[in-house]
Order: C-alpha cells, then structure tokens, then sequence
C-alpha cells in the first residue's frame, strides 16, 4: 500500500457554478431534471460534472437503477457546497429587493404517507402560492429516510432520525387508535379489553417490511397478530371501513370517517411524534427554510387533528 499522499487539487481548477450543477444532480437524480432546473441543456451537466471530476480528480456521479447517483466522494463534496445555492438566491433577493418572491428551482420533500398528504401537501401548495417558481417534489412512504443518499432536502419522519447529517426538530406527537366500523361490531361484537382484541382480524403495517422502529406493533399491543396487512395506510383504513377488521390507525387519518367508531380510547392510545429534518448543509437554503416553516404553520394551525381530545367511550 503506497504512503505517497493524494495530489492536491488547485483551488484555481474548481469552478464555483460547476459545484452547482453538481447540487442540482444530487437533488434531482436524474441529468434531464437538473438541466430542466438549471435551464441548460443534457449535455450541459454532463460536460460541467465531468469537468468538475477531473479537477477534483475523482469520480462524483455513476450511473444507478434509478438514475445517476453521486458517489462517495460526489456526497461529500454536494454537502459541503450547499451553501453556494443559498448564497446565489440571496444575491438575487439582494439584486431584486424582494426576497419575498425570489424562491425557486426543485426541492424534495420526503414525509409518510398520511402526513404527507394531509399536511404536507396543503402547505406546500400554499407555498407554491407565493412562490411560483418554486418547484417542490413530495415522496411519501412509511420508511426512514437513506441518510446515504443525497436524494431529499427536507424529511419527516417519525420519531428523531439518527446520523450526524441531518438536523432534526420534534413538530407535534399524534395519536393511533383503534377504530372499526358499527356494522363490523355488530357482526362479529367489541372487545372490552385490550385481550380481547387478539379474536379480532387486526389491520396493521407489513412487519417484515417496515423501517419504522417506533411503529413496532410489540410495543404497544403485546401478543397482537396482524391478520391483514398493508404497506400503506391508506389501504389500511379502506380495509377498516370494509369491515376487515380491528384497525389501529392514526385518529388525524381515522376520524374523518364517520363510519369508524374508535375502540378502548382509555387503554389503547398510542403516542407517537413526527420530527423535521434537513441536511446540514443544506439548512441555509432559502427554499429549505420557507419549507420546514410553512410544514411548522400547518402543524401548529392543525394540532387538534393529530392530538385530538380522547373520545369518551
């Protein structure tokens, strides 16, 4: 193994705007998005990342299944040029006068399934509002977010996702419980203990699927045994209200149903909390900091439906 020390870059070779493209590939995944983002054209990004490759002297960007994906090196270096995007959009408010309506190019914002739709997407529209030229990309799923990838700006996730990458801040706790439909109970009758659950169908999460360690069904239903399954939760509440079964559901997603009648609220109230996280390097990003405010707004005007009064029952 040689000792012989990499050679140094010079500082004289790099290019600031390359470094942005290089930000554009690491948001985007994909060369015809960030050209789309950049205003440039395919060829453009190719010819700008691999000219930022050979001043680095390393390989930044592969080719993945889904895409390009940065290399180890192309994460290191995107993280710490983040700064750069933000510095370019402050210049441009400088210029403008108003940075008020200066937010734009592609965001990502990963978030599960329920809270993404529910309230993740009603804030980003009315972001979108005063910022048209923003463009914001939602990925939802029950899943922690790959803190390996560079594939997403902004993430809620449920509970504080660990690794030194992201900075991460708790929004709201929310509230599951245990709904089923009148005609389901009156079929097949109501539990009136916690025990008494375990003779029913339970809908819940695939087990062996779910990245989640706070949704551990062992946690808060011991001896529970899931009969009907479903990665996603809004699959989960349409086989509730079908009369599956005993579903345990989040009440900001259950009760807007009327059909759906919670069970045991006094013995079954599973307490849960969404965190917000960001990248590090990315938490200077105009656009970054207007998303993580107006998710903030929408939670803060909304608490009721995550942490609803305990029905009486």
């Amino acid at each position: 193994m040689s000792n012989r020390p990499a050679p140094s870059v010079d500082p004289r070779d790099v290019r600031a705007d390359d470094l942005r493209y290089l930000l554009a590939v690491a948001r985007t995944r994909n060369r015809s998005s960030a050209a789309a983002e950049l205003g440039v054209d395919s060829s453009t990004v190719t010819r700008r990342i691999r000219a930022l490759e050979h001043a680095l002297g390393t390989a930044l960007v592969r080719t993945g299944t889904a895409g390009w994906e940065l290399t180890e090196a192309g994460r290191a270096v995107a993280e710490t040029a983040g700064p750069i995007d933000a510095a370019v959009s402050r210049a441009i408010g400088a210029v403008a006068g108003d940075t008020g309506r200066t937010l734009r190019g592609n965001v990502r914002v990963t978030a599960p399934d329920a809270f993404g739709a529910y309230f993740v997407a009603p804030a980003l529209v009315r972001l979108r509002d005063r910022h048209p030229d923003l463009t914001v990309e939602l990925l939802t799923a029950t899943r922690e977010p790959n803190l390996h990838q560079s594939g997403f700006d902004v993430a809620v996730t449920v509970g504080a996702p660990a690794g030194g990458r992201l900075v991460s801040e708790p929004i709201s706790e929310y509230t599951l419980g245990l709904y089923a439909t009148e005609e389901y109970l009156a079929a097949h009758g109501e539990p009136a203990t916690v025990d008494d659950v375990s003779a029913h169908p339970l809908i819940w999460y695939v087990d062996s699927l779910l990245q989640v360690g706070d949704l551990d069904l062992d946690k808060h239903l011991p001896g529970a045994v899931p009969r009907l399954m479903s990665t996603n939760v809004f699959a989960q509440l349409e086989a509730t209200r079908s009369g599956g079964g005993i579903g345990l559901l989040p009440a900001f997603v259950a009760d807007r149903h009327r059909e759906l009648r919670r069970l045991l609220p006094g013995a079954v109230d599973v307490r849960l909390g969404f965190a917000l996280a960001a990248r590090r390097a990315r938490l200077t990003s105009p656009a970054v900091q207007a998303i993580r405010a107006a998710v903030r707004a929408e939670v803060s005007a909304r608490a009721g439906e995550l942490l609803p009064g305990r029905p009486i029952g």
